[in-house]
């Protein structure tokens, strides 16, 4: 099963290092010049093959509207794709909209905490969720695919993949360069996962 996997271009909140997760956070100039290049490149990569693939998105805002540049970069029609909530970004619960630094001034010992084991750390908030957590549900849509897929999600989501996918260590997981400008090749079946 094979999957190339976009990460949203960037936000604001992106270049302040903000924990965004799932808040609704559009797209600045810089990621919505990073999403029509990615478009770009997978349609040197597809050709003519792009009719073979599903195309499905996170539902929040950065993702959607990431997909349809991709989309109409591709010669394609931009609404014409499919949204999975399980999908989304981590929850970072009540952090988001914060930088580590602000949250280490008013809750230093949460923020060392998380330092100390990042994949299994669940911020504080009624939805927050661990990347463990987010595992789950990122191993279930994985688990659900039956045809070739385009994929624009989150940072936190290509992660989980490199986890389920390549058995790399939550340790390596956390500390991956999830960069906005590539695109990420995953075969489900033979185990590989990486950059283009």
């Amino acid at each position: 099963m094979l999957i190339y996997m976009i990460r949203h271009g960037q936000t604001d909140w992106n270049a302040e290092s903000r924990m965004q997760g799932q808040k609704d956070i559009g797209l600045n100039d810089r990621g919505r010049s990073q999403a029509t290049n990615n478009g770009r490149k997978l349609a040197d990569i597809l050709g003519d093959t792009a009719g073979d693939f599903d195309f499905v998105s996170s539902p929040l805002g950065r993702t959607r509207d990431t997909m349809e540049r991709v989309r109409a970069a591709m010669g394609l029609t931009p609404e014409n794709y499919r949204m999975d909530d399980r999908l989304k970004e981590v929850s970072f619960g009540d952090w988001e909209g914060s930088t580590l630094a602000e949250l280490a001034a008013i809750s230093p010992e949460r923020v060392d905490e998380r330092g100390l084991n990042k994949w299994d750390f669940i911020p504080p908030g009624q939805d927050a969720e661990s990347y463990e957590i987010l595992s789950w549900r990122i191993g279930a849509w994985l688990n659900s695919l039956v045809k070739p897929t385009v994929c624009v999600s989150h940072g936190g989501v290509i992660r989980a993949c490199f986890r389920l996918v390549a058995g790399v260590s939550p340790d390596e997981a956390c500390a991956l360069d999830i960069p906005q400008d590539r695109i990420l090749k995953i075969d489900r079946d033979g185990g590989s996962i990486g950059w283009l």
